[in-house]
């Protein structure tokens, strides 16, 4: 249950929900100086877990955090904008990775050496122009539990009808063969009936988003977030994983103190 409230605090950071834009689609400085401060919100979670065991995870997620000029808190997360040049962005990021379980989670854990959270640090550059929005991170795990790291890419649209914000994004994520071997891999000691040995290995998942936002409900900020993710043949692959795919939904309002 943890673990589903904070990959969806996760999205609500890989998807801010204070983007406002001008008739032409830019950014309007006035506007985002309104949305800085203390948040509050309320939001609710589906996500799909691919392990084997799983089900649907249906969460109510209270929400608080600050965003700033520069520096934006989420809870245990944190960006600070460190260049601001222009359309270009250059940011440091500190963020929980929750991607672990134990034996309670599935009885295809049953026998296994608990997987556990860890801390990712690492920077991120963002550049928009006119409608269009790139992004690329870096993250390491910062705790040594996987040694790996993620690399991102994403580029997306946003579309305005009206006071309604549209943005279609499409994104790669590449893992490293530590990340994947840590959190899908299974040791020759963790072998049984119900599963063989995994060596995993790098792989690259790719994703389609998709998000609707709007200012017009009860004077706060309403965001809905889709992410279809196919993963790669070295995590599919695991005996530990049943599905090649998974849906994530996240519904949130915000609203400034």
């Amino acid at each position: 249950m943890i673990q589903s409230i904070y990959k969806a605090l996760i999205l609500i950071l890989v998807f801010p929900a204070f983007y406002v834009f001008s008739e032409q689609g830019t950014v309007v400085s006035v506007e985002r100086k309104k949305a800085e401060g203390f948040l509050y919100g309320v939001g609710i979670s589906v996500n799909k877990e691919i392990y084997k065991g799983y089900n649907t995870r249906v969460m109510p997620l209270p929400l608080l955090g600050y965003q700033g000029e520069n520096l934006s808190v989420f809870g245990p997360f944190i960006n600070y904008k460190l260049i601001n040049a222009n359309r270009l962005t250059l940011s440091a990021k500190l963020s929980p990775r929750f991607q672990g379980f134990d034996e309670s989670d599935s009885a295809i854990f049953e026998g296994m050496r608990k997987r556990k959270s860890s801390f990712d640090v690492g920077f991120g550059v963002d550049y928009q122009q006119n409608d269009w929005k790139i992004g690329f991170s870096s993250m390491f795990d910062a705790l040594n539990r996987s040694n790996g790291f993620e690399i991102k890419s994403t580029i997306g649209h946003v579309f305005r009808y009206g006071p309604i914000f549209f943005e279609p994004s499409i994104s790669l994520s590449f893992l490293d063969k530590h990340h994947v071997d840590y959190y899908y891999g299974v040791s020759k000691d963790e072998v049984n009936q119900n599963r063989g040995a995994y060596l995993g290995h790098s792989g690259v998942n790719k994703n389609l988003g998709f998000s609707i936002a709007t200012p017009v409900f009860f004077g706060g900020y309403t965001r809905l977030n889709l992410e279809y993710t196919w993963f790669d043949k070295s995590i599919t692959d695991s005996p530990l994983v049943e599905d090649k795919s998974s849906l994530q939904l996240l519904l949130v309002f915000t609203k400034n103190f």
